[in-house]
């Protein structure tokens, strides 16, 4: 049944009648609500910027070719800056450093030998010059030959020749020992790089070798990130970039739920210092813009933020 109201709209010299259905009033009624509610929804304020979280990534690789014995961490640990978490095996490098060591005792001993040589002919010059000041008193009382004090001068000038060449054997062997002890230094590091230290305190994303497996130089062992401070990767058009400082704090959005949001509080850490193409995956505030700045903004993580979340920014954070 439907239910007609009759209008009358009188004008001068013309009367005219309309009859209305209930039913256009509702859908009239409707579009108006629905219009309501469109404008309510265009007047709230949406964010600045958009992007996901990232954190510093550094994978551990092995520096030196042998038998894991250990890697004490799993996905999920987090090890300590400078702990030992891997050995790698130092079998071959020990027993080199102790075949060096071996050398180095071997020409040490050479050394002291021919150390001895040059005391005997220092002694032996002594016994020269002695010789000389006793002939050449004889000499001057004409009770010896000027022959006899050549010959002692000669004898020291080869004494002194072959002190010389004791003294280069010398000089050669120290050069020797150092060589060595330059291997010897090789070796302690070649040792030193056996033992994997963790370079940064963070948690361990991912690990790719086991105890028992052979490492290579440059093998990766495991994938360690520090995720008490995130950082927010966004990126803004030309026209928001002036008001926008480093060190500037900003207001962030994660998902808290379907219909609401958590607020946290970040430092704009970095700007791009030149203007690149619009990423595809990346919503800016105007999409008319083909050219935008990226941003990186530093977030206290209390545990809740995860690698690759999704997050919004506000630039102006309201008191």
């Amino acid at each position: 049944m439907s239910l007609k109201i009759s209008s009358e709209i009188k004008y001068p010299g013309i009367m005219k009648k309309y009859d209305i259905s209930i039913a256009a009033v509702r859908n009239l009624l409707l579009m108006i609500a629905l219009i309501g509610v469109s404008s309510c929804k265009n007047n709230n304020k949406l964010s600045d910027a958009y992007g996901n979280f990232e954190a510093v990534q550094v994978t551990v690789s092995a520096e030196s070719a042998g038998k894991i014995h250990y890697l004490k961490v799993e996905e999920g640990s987090q090890p300590d800056s400078g702990a030992i978490v891997a050995l790698i095996d130092t079998a071959d490098l020990y027993l080199k450093k102790l075949q060096l060591q071996a050398q180095i005792k071997a020409v040490s001993v050479k050394k002291s030998s021919i150390e001895s040589q040059v005391a005997v002919q220092q002694q032996q010059k002594a016994n020269l010059q002695v010789e000389k000041d006793r002939v050449t008193k004889l000499l001057a009382e004409k009770a010896a030959t000027q022959k006899q004090l050549d010959d002692i001068n000669g004898a020291i000038d080869l004494v002194d020749k072959q002190e010389q060449s004791i003294q280069t054997q010398i000089g050669q062997i120290a050069e020797e020992i150092e060589v060595i002890q330059r291997q010897i230094a090789q070796v302690n590091e070649s040792i030193y790089k056996c033992y994997i230290r963790n370079p940064v305190k963070g948690t361990v994303l991912s690990k790719f070798a086991e105890a028992g497996e052979i490492a290579v130089p440059g093998r990766s062992l495991y994938k360690i990130a520090d995720l008490s401070v995130m950082e927010l990767k966004v990126y803004v058009s030309g026209t928001q970039i002036p008001a926008i400082k480093q060190g500037q704090q900003v207001e962030v959005l994660i998902d808290e739920d379907k219909k609401t949001n958590r607020k946290l509080t970040g430092i704009v850490s970095w700007i791009s210092p030149k203007a690149e193409f619009t990423p595809k995956i990346i919503q800016t505030k105007e999409e008319r813009v083909n050219l935008v700045y990226g941003l990186k903004i530093r977030v206290p993580n209390d545990g809740s933020l995860k690698i690759a979340m999704p997050a919004e920014v506000n630039f102006i954070v309201k008191n």
